[in-house]
């Protein structure tokens, strides 16, 4: 967009850059979460397809041997075997915009539509994160503005706190009542995280669009 001086205006896609957290263990899975498939799509894949009307650019968190196949770059980890939090840490470092849109992997229910409405509500806010159905806060599908999110998770980190929602609490977040997203399309499976075979099997057998794989 260009204003009336001929200068240019950041668009919403300017200003965010996306991330995957790709790099957990997937203990309880017992395989790599992002390789498992829905509507033939890679996890991580579908995710990607959801994260680009937000943002020009989506990364992949740790070491993901797909990033090559679907032509995204990779956010190496700095503080390696670190949880969920460390991922974070790594995505903030990465970015080069103002804001980082931060999703697991195992969420193959997210859309545009969740992540655009995130985005519209940042206003002078330091991150936004959505409150799920059932009154808890989830920590991985925020917005966190880079600064000063990125400072403060390395004091955190090096503090010995692993968990991300420590670091929404900690900053002048913009809590997203489940009431506000709720009129979205496929709201209620938003949050739905896919980490246990149980889980996954559940939903095949439900027809929910979850292809075959071997679970290792």
């Amino acid at each position: 967009m260009i204003s009336a001086r001929g200068t240019k205006i950041p668009s919403m896609r300017d200003e965010i850059e996306g991330f995957i957290l790709t790099g957990g263990r997937s203990r309880r899975m017992g395989t790599d979460k992002s390789q498992l498939l829905f509507q033939g799509q890679r996890f991580v894949e579908r995710i990607a397809a959801e994260l680009f009307p937000v943002t020009t650019s989506v990364k992949l968190v740790g070491d993901n041997s797909t990033a090559s196949q679907l032509k995204l770059q990779t956010a190496p980890d700095i503080y390696s075997q670190w949880g969920a939090l460390g991922g974070v840490h790594a995505a903030l470092s990465a970015c080069s915009s103002s804001w980082a849109l931060i999703v697991a992997c195992d969420f193959p229910f997210v859309t545009s539509e969740l992540f655009q409405k995130l985005a519209s509500l940042r206003g002078d806010f330091e991150a936004v994160a959505p409150i799920q159905a059932d009154g808890l806060p989830q920590p991985l599908c925020p917005l966190y503005r880079i600064q000063p999110c990125l400072k403060l998770a390395d004091e955190l980190i090096k503090s010995d706190e692993r968990k991300p929602i420590a670091l929404l609490q900690s900053l002048r977040t913009r809590w997203v009542q489940f009431s506000e997203l709720s009129q979205l399309a496929g709201a209620k499976n938003f949050f739905n995280n896919i980490n246990t075979p149980e889980v996954y099997a559940g939903l095949r057998e439900k027809g929910a669009g979850i292809d075959d794989v071997t679970m290792n």
